[in-house]
């Protein structure tokens, strides 16, 4: 399944969204997006779970990642979960999710990106690239040569994140990115379908939206 962790990777920001989180994984998912990863972080585990068995239904024929929660991944039947270095360690997660399950890791550097390969990640997301204010704690953008270190040794997907947008997103493919994130010129977009596609299109040369 991670094979499928490619092209344009959605994910949720229920802050920036102009039309909700339930509007932008429908249009993400009419638009043929491979992955939709549900973060929630200032919602309650009531809520975020009520909203993570809606999104499993309509992804369909996505991977439905939860980020950071492992409960609520394997609660509502989610295809994995993502963590971050401040996360359930990976040996404690996939524990309890079993072998079947997805699980990326944040890697913020060469060393993580050994380690959490070592210890069995399914894909690294790789943050930030740019400078970014959608996640206040991401760090100092590592710029186009951390996709390239990587790169040059990883045997598992690569998802960038942190500062892409529609005109940027080329240079980061290609750097060596197997999947790019781009959260705010989506969500916060008038057009975020238009977006996606535009995202879309440096995988694809026509990507269509239903």
């Amino acid at each position: 399944m991670t094979k499928r962790i490619k092209g344009y990777y959605f994910i949720t920001d229920a802050s920036l969204s102009r039309s909700g989180n339930l509007s932008d994984v429908r249009n993400a998912v009419a638009c043929g997006v491979g992955v939709v990863q549900y973060r929630g972080k200032d919602v309650t585990a009531k809520n975020m779970m009520k909203e993570a068995l809606c999104f499993k239904r309509i992804c369909k024929k996505a991977v439905f990642i939860v980020n950071d929660r492992v409960d609520v991944a394997l609660a509502c039947g989610a295809d994995g979960v993502h963590l971050g270095q401040d996360d359930m360690p990976y040996g404690a997660a996939r524990r309890l999710l079993g072998k079947n399950k997805i699980i990326g890791v944040t890697v913020h550097g060469v060393k993580e990106a050994k380690r959490a390969q070592k210890e069995g990640a399914d894909y690294l997301g790789v943050s930030p690239i740019f400078s970014t204010s959608t996640k206040k704690d991401a760090g100092n953008p590592a710029g186009l040569k951390l996709i390239k270190d990587i790169r040059k040794f990883a045997k598992i997907p690569l998802v960038a994140i942190g500062g892409i947008n529609t005109e940027n997103a080329g240079s980061v493919i290609e750097a060596g990115a197997d999947a790019v994130c781009a959260i705010s010129c989506v969500v916060a977009s008038k057009d975020p379908k238009g977006a996606i596609r535009k995202l879309q299109s440096y995988f694809n040369k026509r990507p269509k939206c239903k």
